[in-house]
């Protein structure tokens, strides 16, 4: 007994399995049979209804291969799977063996409440769960449209994955790609190859790897750059909120302001559209072509832009450890604020700066660029400027306040203004030994020790030339050998050479 209900429960398995995989004619309103080479063939007309498991194909009339499980089917065409899938096409050739649907002519496919697939070609895999199409489609759901040559999707995932000529369109962008996937349940977008993604406010994007979720238009990328009309951003890594409008980029940052012509580098920054700020930080130092031979360099813990339709609110600001660097300047200061309105740099905080063989110092210090050349440095309140000479002696020039006059990247001369004293040597060369041992060596015949209110020092190739005094000067020459330290320097002075920096120190040339 045991043993025929176990042949019988078989032979039932046997013929479940059996009946799941044939196709099954459900109904139809006229079948004509007939026979070729020893097949038969079914030409069901009207109201054509075929099942297998839970599809269910739709059509107007159909040829039936019972033998092959094979189904040719035209007119409205229509296969729901479950409750879920519903796919109709003008034509189909339906294989009940593979279980694969081959749909043809004004293909959509219907995934309930996630998406739409249009296109003419779709072969619809049941086995695998696949939906597959080539010969262009477009996906269609609340959020996105996305059109591409061919691409595939997983109904149960949700997962479309789009190949060749790839455009994704919704309200607030447009997008290009070669390839990219897209999750219907989440919104998500999975970037495969480089992207651009242009903006309704004029944004434009680059990315090569990584996600968006264009639900809530956040991103996270690998290796892309964002920009607008007035910026661009660029990093390793881009995590991107267009709803809060806030752009952050990791690693290898490059920042460019393209009205001021000036890109900023960094381990780390971000921009913040909402409110026109822009800040790199780690390593950061901006380049600013300031003509057609130089640029200016500048280095600090952390450069920040600030954008604003009012011209003289747009500026940059660099702090703690300010360094700068161009070839005819270099500086030191511990913040550092850049007007773009009238081309001008300010420095606070024990600023220095360096031009040729002269070193300035005051409490602080602005410089004013004009056709993007050094015009005019102004030293506001215990200026000073100096220079070694030959025979290591410090010449100096001290006042209240000091305004240093450039022609052709050099300084031509300074204007002191209240409190002026200066101190410089006079040099000459006289000649030593006898017979074809002589030399010329330079020495010192005096130092020249001066005080007034006013004055005007003129150089020549970046080296004192004259000076011209003005109200009440008290001037005097010290010769070498009634010199004595106390009268060498001037009240205040420190000489700060080594801490010029050079191009390299400026922009960490690791980068």
């Amino acid at each position: 007994m045991k043993t025929v209900l176990m042949i019988l429960l078989a032979l039932a398995c046997s013929l479940s399995c059996f009946g799941q995989k044939k196709v099954k004619l459900k109904h139809a309103n006229t079948l004509t049979g007939s026979v070729q080479n020893g097949v038969r063939s079914d030409w069901v007309i009207g109201d054509v209804v075929f099942v297998q498991n839970e599809a269910t194909i739709y059509c107007d009339s159909a040829i039936f291969d019972r033998a092959k499980n094979f189904v040719e089917a035209y007119g409205h065409i229509r296969i729901t799977e479950g409750d879920s899938v519903t796919v109709t096409a003008r034509r189909l050739s339906y294989d009940g063996d593979k279980k694969i649907a081959y749909l043809r002519k004004s293909v959509i496919f219907k995934k309930l409440e996630t998406a739409t697939l249009y296109t003419d070609f779709l072969d619809y895999d049941r086995k695998k769960n696949l939906a597959r199409y080539f010969n262009d489609g477009k996906l269609v759901d609340s959020t996105n449209t996305l059109t591409s040559k061919k691409g595939y999707y997983e109904i149960g995932t949700n997962m479309a994955s789009f190949k060749s000529d790839v455009v994704g369109v919704n309200k607030n962008y447009t997008m290009h790609s070669d390839t990219l996937q897209y999750n219907a349940n989440n919104k998500h977008i999975y970037f495969q190859a480089m992207t651009k993604l242009e903006d309704r406010e004029g944004g434009i994007a680059y990315y090569e790897n990584g996600y968006y979720d264009t639900k809530f238009k956040k991103s996270d990328l690998v290796k892309g750059d964002f920009q607008t009309p007035e910026y661009k951003l660029s990093g390793t890594r881009l995590l991107l909120d267009d709803i809060r409008k806030f752009y952050k980029a990791i690693g290898n940052v490059v920042m460019t302001s393209k009205t001021e012509n000036m890109n900023i580098y960094g381990d780390d920054g971000y921009y913040d559209r909402a409110n026109g700020i822009s800040k790199v930080y780690g390593h950061a130092y901006a380049a600013r072509v300031t003509d057609e031979n130089d640029t200016l360099f500048i280095s600090a813990d952390t450069l920040m832009s600030v954008e604003s339709p009012d011209p003289k609110k747009k500026r940059l600001l660099a702090y703690h450890h300010v360094q700068i660097f161009k070839e005819d300047l270099q500086g030191k200061a511990d913040s550092l604020v850049y007007m773009a309105n009238d081309s001008t740099l300010y420095f606070y905080k024990s600023p220095v700066l360096w031009a040729s063989e002269n070193q300035m110092t005051a409490d602080s210090i602005r410089i004013l660029l004009e056709k993007k050349k050094i015009s005019r440095i102004y030293m506001v309140s215990d200026a000073f400027v100096a220079s070694q000479d030959t025979l290591f002696n410090f010449n100096q020039i001290k006042g209240r306040k000091m305004t240093a006059y450039f022609n052709d990247k050099s300084i031509d001369h300074v204007i002191v203004v209240g409190n002026g004293e200066s101190i410089y040597y006079a040099l000459q060369q006289k000649e030593e030994g006898a017979g074809d041992k002589k030399e010329k060596v330079t020495i010192v015949s005096g130092m020249n020790k001066i005080v007034c209110s006013n004055m005007r020092i003129n150089f020549k190739e970046g080296k004192v030339n004259n000076i011209s005094f003005y109200i009440n000067p008290d001037a005097s020459f010290i010769p070498p050998h009634e010199l004595h330290d106390e009268d060498k320097l001037l009240r205040g002075f420190v000489w700060r050479g080594g801490d010029r920096p050079n191009r390299e120190m400026v922009t960490y040339k690791y980068h």
